[in-house]
């Protein structure tokens, strides 16, 4: 579960927990009205962004705290690596050792549901890697319910099966990571995922889905004409993948924004709206490429920022700003610098209308 802060994600944790009085609808857990079930009987685990542990306990108890099974706890403490803590006072623990051990506080009483609320912030990456990986691990060992409050979608993406964008106890959009992150259901939502390319513009349909002629199906792809042009040969918006294309209302569609036009294939009417495309689906070059992409500018570099093995560069087309996500080293080979005239080029598969 994902959504800026203040969007009500702790809230309903603490909700489904039975911290919070449920004051309307149904909240049912594995098929039970949870109403009158306080919350010590629903079987959940819960993880705070702090650890909130027994001050009065050393860690050894408080891992131990509500478990049953105590071999199983000296399992879980080797694999989430807290044995070497086990001795020690709660008081002289690092905030990330402290939330290692809520960790496994919760895990060992082995909860049909857990809740996580920014559970691996505090850790130190490599530390956040492991632990993200056991989680993983045994949520299907264990058979239990997740459902982890996160601000980072590439988390979201490694560990969840299903992502909620929540924003002002509302849902804005649910399903798979991918398709999420891919198929943004609104221009907020896109800017709220990290989109580098969002655009508003006007949408202008160009063809009708199942159209195509003879000739367009022979020849294994979908030509689409633009209204008034000439011979097909010499002005037609060609759609790379024909059964993508005119599958689920799909049609060729026109999409302008200030001086520039993409193309895309999608199922958006004519009218206002957004153009989405994620930075590593757009292609820089020194020199002008022939290739099945639609979608061709010439501009100009106006930035280059590079984190590690990565490298954000926008390039001034028309005067809009377009980014593009490529390694540092296709970075350091095109010798891109600001002022460095580029082309830029995507596919019409890569512009997303919503």
């Amino acid at each position: 579960m994902i959504g800026p802060a203040g969007s009500g994600k702790t809230t309903l944790l603490e909700t489904i927990a039975g911290i919070i009085p449920q004051r309307s609808g149904i909240l049912r857990l594995m098929g039970r009205d949870m109403a009158s079930v306080p919350p010590e009987r629903r079987q959940i685990g819960f993880v705070y962004q702090r650890g909130y542990l027994f001050p009065h306990l050393s860690v050894e108890e408080n891992v131990g705290y509500g478990a049953a099974d105590q071999s199983f706890v000296r399992e879980l403490s080797e694999r989430l690596g807290v044995t070497a803590l086990l001795q020690r006072e709660v008081r002289g623990l690092s905030g990330g050792e402290q939330q290692l051990v809520a960790i496994a506080r919760a895990l060992a009483a082995r909860p049909r549901i857990l809740l996580l609320d920014e559970p691996f912030s505090a850790l130190d990456p490599r530390r956040r890697s492991r632990v993200r990986r056991t989680v993983r691990a045994l949520h299907g060992e264990l058979g239990m319910t997740v459902l982890q409050v996160t601000h980072d979608f590439a988390e979201a993406g490694l560990l969840g099966d299903i992502a909620i964008l929540l924003d002002a106890g509302r849902v804005l959009q649910s399903g798979p990571p991918e398709q999420i992150f891919r198929h943004p259901a609104s221009a907020y939502i896109a800017e709220f995922l990290g989109a580098e390319n969002v655009f508003a513009g006007e949408v202008r349909v160009l063809r009708e889905p199942g159209r195509e002629t003879a000739r367009e199906a022979a020849d294994g792809g979908v030509v689409y004409h633009r209204p008034g042009a000439g011979a097909p040969d010499s002005d037609a918006a060609r759609i790379d993948d024909r059964a993508e294309a005119i599958a689920d209302g799909h049609h060729a569609v026109e999409f302008r924004t200030g001086p520039l036009t993409f193309y895309a294939v999608g199922g958006a009417d004519s009218g206002p709206g957004h153009a989405v495309i994620r930075a590593g689906e757009i292609l820089l070059s020194r020199e002008p490429q022939h290739s099945s992409a639609r979608n061709n500018f010439r501009g100009t570099v106006s930035e280059v920022a590079t984190t590690g093995a990565l490298a954000h560069v926008t390039v001034e087309v028309s005067g809009v700003p377009i980014v593009a996500a490529l390694t540092t080293r296709s970075a350091d080979e095109l010798s891109l610098s600001p002022g460095t005239a580029v082309y830029v080029s995507f596919k019409a598969m890569a512009v997303h209308l919503c």
